[in-house]
Formats: C-alpha cells, structure tokens, sequence
C-alpha cells in the first residue's frame, strides 16, 4: 500500500476542494504518516475521510477536522507554543508540532498517552511533552498558550483555558451537548474574549473537572 500516494490524495480531494488552503498546513497534513496512529487492522482505511477508533472510547479524528481547527491557529508559526487538550492517538499532536516550536498535549487516559509518545518518539519529534491529567483544567506550569485546540467536545468553554491563553492567543474548541457540538474559535484581545461560530461538529465529550464528569 501507498501512504504517500494515499496522504497526497487526500489532501488534494478532501481537503483543497473544502477550503483549506494554508500552505503550512497542507504541507503538514501531507507530511504527517497518519496510518502510523491508527490500530494495525486499520490502516487501510487511515487517510478516508472520517474518524477511525483507537480504543477508550476515544478516535482518531476525520482529517479535515484536523485541517480545519489547525488552521483557525493562524498564531501558530516558529517561536509560538500550543496547548493541546486531548492527545489521543498523537495524529494532531504531530500535525501542531510540524508547525510550532513547542506543544504541550495533555490526555486523561494513562495508555492513550503512553502509546502516543512512544509513536511520536519514534518518528523523532522532539518539540512535544505530553502530559497525563485533566485537560480541562488547562496546564498552568507552561502557560499563557500562544493557542489552545480541544480535540474533545466540552459543555462549555472552560474557564482555565481562556485564562491560559496569551494576549491575542487563540482557542479552538468544540461546545455544545453530548453529541453534536458548535466549534467555537475564541481570541483574547485586551483581555477580552471574542468569539466565533464556524460550524457543527461531533467529537467524543471532554471528561474532568470542568468537563462532563466521567463515571467512576
């Protein structure tokens, strides 16, 4: 089978023909080996154009989802840090660190974690620290984030990432109800959040704190 082929295919038919047209993004979702994040039994399907699961309850995202909430970080470019809750399978991990200088990700399941800094290792990224621990309380030991992207659908914006975020920094987060969420892209200027609809979206629920409460 021919990733490469396969990789530049869909950028060209899923993602070009849809709107994106960031050259650094483009060229980073044409780069990164998505098939390297997704379960062995599955990477024939790993560049179609949906989410694929990796287990936990938790999935690999559709990659234009991946495209379209990268490129809303319009900050993320050399010297910039990105905050990224939830790391999942580390596909969009990798696609921020091929345009960030530094990325911290946090994921709240242990082996999802593990499992992803050990693939993003070995495929030698090494501007990537990913933390265990509640995403929604934001990582305040590295903070203010040139920009924030949840990759998990919240009930509503959590209050520690807006304040994580650095003047004229920008988050990137899907709210909304169990199911379906509005991704939301909210900016601090002047200390002073402004927001923007884009469109409905579906991701799994962002669980912790200031998330929906998992069941123990």
């Amino acid at each position: 089978m021919d990733y490469n082929e396969l990789r530049e295919e869909m950028v060209r038919k899923q993602l070009i023909p849809r709107g994106i047209s960031n050259p650094l993004v483009l060229k980073a979702m044409g780069k990164v080996e998505r098939h390297r994040f997704v379960p062995a039994q599955m990477r024939g399907d790993a560049y179609a154009d949906h989410p694929l699961p990796i287990g936990k309850g938790q999935t690999i995202s559709q990659p234009y989802m991946v495209a379209a909430m990268t490129e809303q970080l319009t900050l993320i470019e050399p010297g910039k840090k990105v905050l990224e809750i939830g790391t999942g399978s580390g596909y969009q991990t990798a696609v921020l660190a091929e345009l960030a200088d530094k990325v911290i990700s946090m994921e709240i399941h242990r082996n999802l974690a593990e499992k992803a800094t050990k693939i993003l290792q070995e495929m030698g990224y090494d501007n990537i620290h990913i933390i265990v621990g509640d995403g929604s309380l934001g990582y305040q030991p590295e903070a203010p984030y040139d920009a924030i992207i949840v990759t998990a659908g919240a009930p509503h914006t959590p209050k520690a990432l807006t304040d994580q975020l650095a003047e004229n920094g920008q988050l990137v987060i899907p709210v909304g109800p169990l199911g379906y969420q509005m991704l939301k892209v909210i900016k601090k200027v002047n200390n002073q959040l402004l927001t923007r609809e884009l469109f409905l979206c579906s991701f799994v629920p962002l669980t912790g704190e200031d998330g929906w409460q998992s069941k123990k």
